[in-house]
């Protein structure tokens, strides 16, 4: 789950780490009243849940109250590489003296936890670490290990802060690796880490975290009743919402092959195999959608997995790909065809069985006789025959 920044500040305030004064407010009349409050400059920043906000215009300046609403009035219908701007961040202005990068992640090649930091911060990081890799400091961390006071000030040495600055740095470091544990994170990415002020008075210079991104571990939800306060309406994708229902993993894509099958790692195989076949093609067919039923496939599974897939307007042919396991392909051959007999919605479908009475699910498959219904003997084969039915389908419309 990704969080808006205004979300992810108040993860950030909760562990003590310095923030602008901040308002979020969804029309022109509330940053009105929002910017009168935080005070003059103001930067008013769009909510979407993707970089590049500046560069498209997200992120204006306003000096007035006048220079506030007309900034909304011009960010709150914008959309921002294909997210809608849900709201508008009232933040206060803040002089910046230098910007640094500083980001915790799950590294999933490595299996353990990066600490990422540059003293380039700001909007092109990604050209940073290509042009110049040796400014970006990396620390790894096992995941059965602690960051501390101790690395946390070694860290911030060879990132390039100085004097006082390095106490603060590792202080907002650790503070950004409790609000990263604690909170279950896949990522908390603090960009820029500004140091701000009045440049003729140290007194007045610190550090703060001027932005912020945060995503949360989705399969954590159940140990945070707090994350109900992030719910976004906006981004709840309706198949995916209908799937969470049943206790399905779905995930929506933008092809026209659904693809159905038992465990996560046959499932992204299927998915691969589908876009293969695509390219072979010629066509641009690729899958639709990621849906993994789990040990399950009976007929109440099938069928809430069918209706879900086939609902989908771009879909064009289905690939249900299932290892028999404790549930044997015979019952899921069984769930596929009392599926079919509920639904009002038929598409080509083209199952491949493996493992557990594989043989057995297809020979009550082909004995059905239901012209909808297509069997293959491999999983590379049944990819193939869904995405040449959904190539022919795409070319007639």
């Amino acid at each position: 789950m990704d969080l808006y920044e205004y979300q992810a500040r108040q993860l950030l305030e909760e562990q003590g780490i310095p923030t602008p004064k901040g308002i979020y407010a969804q029309n022109s009349h509330e940053v009105a009243e929002a910017a009168e409050k935080i005070g003059y400059p103001n930067v008013i920043k769009a909510q979407v849940k993707i970089g590049h906000r500046g560069q498209a215009g997200g992120v204006k300046l306003a000096k007035t109250r006048d220079e506030a609403i007309l900034a909304a009035e011009d960010i709150l219908p914008m959309t921002i590489h294909k997210h809608k701007v849900n709201g508008v961040l009232v933040a206060e202005g803040k002089n910046i003296l230098h910007e640094y990068y500083v980001s915790i992640s799950v590294d999933r090649s490595s299996r353990d936890y990066d600490v990422l930091a540059t003293a380039n911060g700001g909007t092109e990081v990604e050209e940073i670490a290509k042009e110049h890799p040796e400014s970006v400091k990396r620390l790894h961390i096992e995941a059965l290990d602690d960051f501390d006071i101790e690395a946390a000030r070694q860290m911030a040495e060879s990132i390039g802060f100085y004097h006082a600055d390095v106490d603060q740095a590792a202080d907002i470091l650790l503070k950004m690796w409790r609000c990263f544990k604690e909170n279950d994170a896949t990522l908390v990415e603090i960009n820029p880490l500004a140091k701000i002020g009045d440049p003729d008075d140290e007194s007045s210079k610190m550090l703060c975290a001027l932005d912020a991104k945060i995503s949360l571990d989705d399969n954590a939800a159940f140990r945070h009743d707090g994350w109900k306060r992030f719910s976004d309406p906006m981004a709840n994708d309706e198949y995916e919402r209908r799937a969470k229902e049943h206790g399905l993993h779905y995930v929506h894509l933008n092809g026209q092959v659904g693809v159905i099958g038992n465990g996560a790692g046959l499932v992204m195989s299927s998915l691969d195999a589908v876009s293969g076949a695509g390219e072979d093609l010629g066509t641009g067919v690729k899958p639709a959608n990621f849906l993994d039923i789990g040990g399950g496939a009976s007929a109440e599974v099938m069928a809430a997995s069918l209706e879900i897939v086939l609902s989908d307007p771009q879909v064009e042919s289905v690939f249900i790909n299932v290892y028999g396991g404790i549930t044997s392909c015979e019952q899921v051959a069984k769930g596929i065809l009392e599926a079919l007999d509920s639904l009002s919605v038929v598409k080509p479908i083209v199952v491949r069985f493996d493992g557990n009475a594989a043989q057995e699910g297809l020979s009550i498959l082909g004995a059905s006789n239901n012209p909808n219904i297509h069997v293959a003997s491999t999983m590379e084969d049944a990819a193939y025959e869904a995405a040449r039915i959904a190539s022919s389908a795409k070319e007639a419309n």
